[in-house]
């Protein structure tokens, strides 16, 4: 049984200006030695910071990321980051596929297969985010859209260190509602047997994660499941105090 390191990885969406920065450096002032030699941290910020961010966090292991890319490296794209731009920032991740980009600007599986093959390609991990909708969850289609676009999703050749899943129930994602722990288990282990069927034994090394209105108060219980590897955070990953006590959970 391959070992996976928890990571705890949070999304600033559409937040964050220069004023944000002293926060950031809390984080990082938090992620102390104890934190270190139990869980991987990491930190979405918008296109703005990314660069900043990336010298702020030198030294403290905290892992950028990108909230996006685009699948051409370059070109007449105006408003669009290539992942080779994003890497260039210092950033070492992207994640791809998220439910807001899904319905925000109509991106299909099929896109967000190329967006991981062009964030391999620049050496960033593709952070792949997957999940129901409401009326698929109580239409009880969970795993079978999960199922679907995690085939339709990844390219070939996903391994546990170019690629991290995120299932994210899109009914779930800053709603305050969670599934039940019976639910994200179900789904994990469903993702878990899926990549294995498709990609090997190689893909006991991807780490899944959970997200969809994870804070300090239930981080416990959800990462505790089995098959669970980590959190992909939203709104509490703003804040050093209610961030890092979702990685302490691990402790």
């Amino acid at each position: 049984m391959i070992k996976r390191r928890p990571l705890v990885a949070g999304n600033w969406k559409m937040n964050g200006v220069k004023a944000s920065i002293a926060e950031f450096g809390r984080i990082c002032e938090g992620y102390d030695h104890a934190l270190r030699a139990k869980v991987d941290l990491l930190v979405a910020p918008p296109a703005t910071l990314l660069s900043t961010l990336a010298v702020v966090a030198l030294g403290s292991r905290i892992a950028i990321a990108g909230q996006d890319c685009h699948p051409k490296p370059n070109g007449a794209h105006t408003g669009d980051l290539s992942a080779e731009m994003v890497a260039d920032t210092g950033a070492s991740a992207v994640i791809v596929g998220h439910s807001e980009r899904r319905a925000d600007h109509g991106e299909t599986d099929a896109r967000v297969s190329a967006k991981v093959e062009a964030a391999w390609s620049a050496g960033l991990t593709a952070i792949v985010c997957i999940g129901e909708s409401r009326d698929e969850h109580i239409a009880g289609r969970t795993l079978q859209v999960v199922r679907h676009q995690l085939t339709a999703s990844l390219p070939e050749g996903v391994t546990g260190a170019d690629t991290v899943i995120a299932y994210e129930p899109i009914w779930a994602i800053g709603t305050g509602l969670t599934p039940t722990t019976h639910d994200i288990a179900e789904v994990h282990k469903a993702m878990r047997h899926a990549l294995v069927a498709r990609f090997g034994a190689q893909a006991q090394a991807v780490r899944l994660l959970y997200g969809g209105s994870v804070k300090p108060e239930n981080a416990g219980e959800i990462l505790g499941i089995a098959d669970v590897d980590g959190a992909l955070v939203g709104g509490a990953s703003l804040k050093a105090d209610t961030f890092l006590p979702i990685a302490r959970a691990y402790l």
